[in-house]
């Protein structure tokens, strides 16, 4: 707990600089969508709370930078983010007041900030593929622990892993990835043993351990030691026109693994402790930054480039999680505010004032309960409590 307290400072810096980024660009998404169609904007501001620096442009729209650096927000005339928010429309800001915006042009405002996140996701993907390139290499099985899902699936050391549920494997933190989000789940895998293709079916185990930074969580696991062929090592090297396409790709997979996350929770197929907010968020980048600057062997330089590439990298992730958590239909969110808009398209007339405050409510206190809950499982993780876990 000491240590944990002592890096406070980092675990501040890391959060303000990744949720800074992430929902300044969101709210800037759905600002100049709010603009394309000529909506008033009452205020932009960067952080919450009481304004440290505020200025009043020129079509009235007060722009902040508040004390609370976590996030920000856009606020449209008219706009009903909040109960309180219901019948109420400001004067002074140029430009149609929200309701008086065509259902279809309120429907893009609200989808614009998660596009803008999975955008800004694909951008930053895309160069951490121009700059580094990335790493392919063929793995071999060199143990198996006998009694784990390996074992019982009969994987043997000297195999080598060919594919899992039908996707090749070109590295570990692939086989990783797959085998720690599929807990309790078949893993249809190929193996290849004396030349000959073998067809296993593994299933990880969900047991509490150490992740790729330390932290405690319960993950697949299946019970085997993997080595990379030397010889099948190889770096690539991407164009910006590829790089483009790798990085809209990963942010493609991210997505589809966050989707898939969600889903298996849904089924108790995971336990909903995985979900992370911005403790987590904050955690993370903290081990990150310490396991990189206590490699004795690299120069500072090596150290700072390896921390901006690994914070860009959480940076666009980050980015996909806060976009779909966003399309999320409940009130408060876009998502929720896009169900609103399709009842209007549907019905022909917005959803009764009473019903969108009750609805709003309900969000707001979902929302904060979701928030509960998640921070209370990220601060377990942070090992903040040890004796928390037994």
């Amino acid at each position: 707990m000491i240590e944990f307290v002592s890096q406070a400072p980092i675990f501040i810096l890391s959060l303000v600089f990744l949720l800074g980024i992430v929902v300044v660009i969101h709210e800037l998404g759905h600002y100049f969508a709010g603009r394309f169609f000529g909506a008033a904007v009452e205020s932009f501001s960067v952080g919450f709370g009481k304004p440290i620096f505020e200025r009043t442009d020129k079509k009235g729209t007060r722009w902040r930078v508040n004390w609370i650096p976590l996030g920000g927000f856009v606020k449209f005339v008219g706009e009903h983010q909040l109960p309180s928010d219901i019948g109420k429309v400001e004067s002074g800001p140029q430009g149609k007041p929200y309701n008086e915006i065509g259902v279809g042009g309120r429907t893009i405002i609200a989808a614009a900030g998660p596009a803008a996140n999975f955008i800004l996701a694909a951008l930053l993907f895309s160069t951490i593929f121009l700059v580094k390139g990335s790493y392919e290499s063929r793995l071999a099985v060199e143990g198996v622990v006998e009694g784990g899902a390996a074992y019982e699936a009969g994987l043997e050391p000297g195999d080598i892993l060919v594919s899992m549920n039908g996707k090749e494997i070109k590295s570990a933190g692939q086989v990783q990835l797959i085998v720690s989000t599929s807990s309790n789940s078949a893993v249809d895998t190929v193996v290849e043993r004396d030349g000959t293709m073998v067809d296993l079916t593994l299933v990880p185990e969900a047991q509490l351990r150490e992740n790729a930074v330390g932290q405690m969580q319960k993950l697949g696991t299946i019970g085997v030691v993997m080595a990379t062929i030397p010889d099948t090592a190889r770096h690539i090297r991407y164009n910006p026109v590829e790089a483009l396409a790798k990085g809209t790709g990963q942010t493609w997979s991210t997505l589809v693994m966050t989707t898939d996350m969600i889903k298996r929770m849904v089924t108790g197929k995971e336990e909903l402790s995985s979900l992370s907010g911005p403790v987590a968020i904050g955690d993370v980048s903290r081990r990150i930054v310490n396991r990189t600057m206590s490699v004795e062997e690299a120069s500072i330089w090596q150290k700072v480039d390896s921390l901006f590439w690994n914070m860009i990298g959480i940076c666009a992730a980050v980015s996909v999680g806060i976009g779909f958590f966003n399309l999320l239909p409940f009130p408060v969110l876009d998502g929720g505010h896009i169900v609103f808009n399709c009842y209007e398209a549907i019905v022909g007339k917005p959803m009764p004032a009473r019903i969108q405050e009750g609805a709003l409510m309900a969000g707001m206190v979902l929302l904060l309960g979701m928030f509960v809950f998640i921070t209370w499982g990220d601060v377990l993780e942070t090992g903040l409590f040890n004796s928390a876990r037994g």
